[in-house]
């Protein structure tokens, strides 16, 4: 019998160095702990991969990572040259606005001026083929007042009269041109199908961290799966606006909607002579199908 206790315990801490120190100290609930320390400062999708290799800053409500740890340099001049570079810019904010195309280009006019250079209304870009940059103005004020410089691209004709225009600004002058948008087109009225909802940490997850303090050492069982399970990261809303805040309006009048998707949709920018290569061995078109 003593033999067999023996046997017992050596068995049991033969399995318990199997798996990795980091597997060891994972946390109870990964995505608990994630929404927990993202409560002032959001993670973009990449930051995990970030935190590892660069120095992370707290800006515009967002940690972004600010410098590499490793001297880096050579190789990212090298990708950039003859490769190709990724850089994640989903720290920029999205506003979406939908209406006819006759009423957006008409008020959007009274934000810009055509002699800056192109405006909303260029033809290439008002086509959907082409992103666009220009300077926005407070209404009716050029060439006093800007409010600072943006990206823009409409979404592609589908024959209705209806069109769809992403603008992408810096957080630091999201709400400024946020303002400046809802002010021209009247959208004053929430739009009560998309409220958001409150984005706090909910109890059952503040519960969870609770427990995991209290249990120390001691970890959850996992199946098989769990040391290669990946946690999904909950987005939590954006650091530049309010989590109770809405994020769509509309103008009753004439129908258009704002929307901001800021941390919606995601951006990356690519870098380098190979950066079509990447795009054509990465992405894959999907086949249509027509009922």
């Amino acid at each position: 019998s003593e033999k067999q206790a023996e046997k017992a315990v050596h068995q049991k801490k033969e399995q318990s160095k199997t798996k990795c120190r980091k597997a060891r100290r994972r946390h109870i609930n990964l995505i608990a702990e994630f929404n927990h320390r993202q409560r002032k400062n959001i993670w973009l999708e990449t930051h995990i991969w970030h935190a590892k290799r660069f120095h992370m800053v707290k800006k515009w409500g967002y940690c972004l990572g600010n410098s590499p740890t490793e001297k880096s340099y050579r190789a990212c001049y090298r990708a950039m040259t003859k490769h190709c570079l990724l850089q994640d810019l989903s720290y920029y904010c999205c506003l979406e606005l939908k209406g006819k195309e006759t009423e957006l280009l008409k008020q959007l006019a009274r934000i810009c001026s055509i002699d800056t250079g192109l405006t909303f209304q260029e033809a290439s870009c008002l086509s959907g083929r082409f992103e666009g940059s220009l300077n926005l103005y407070r209404a009716d004020r050029y060439p006093e007042d800007m409010l600072g410089p943006v990206t823009f691209i409409w979404k592609p004709r589908d024959g209705s009269e209806n069109r769809q225009l992403w603008i992408w600004v810096h957080p630091a002058l999201k709400q400024d041109i946020l303002r400046e948008l809802k002010a021209i087109f009247q959208c004053s009225e929430p739009e009560e199908a998309c409220i958001t909802e409150p984005v706090t940490t909910s109890i059952q997850e503040e519960k969870q961290v609770e427990v995991v303090m209290r249990l120390g050492n001691k970890r959850k069982k996992e199946d098989k799966e769990g040391e290669k399970a990946v946690p999904v990261k909950k987005i939590i809303g954006d650091g530049t606006r309010d989590p109770f805040q809405s994020y769509s309006w509309i103008a009753r009048t004439t129908g258009v909607a704002i929307s901001d998707r800021s941390m919606e949709i995601l951006r990356y920018r690519l870098i380098g002579p190979l950066s079509n290569s990447v795009l054509t061995e990465t992405l894959k078109a999907a086949s249509v199908q027509t009922v």
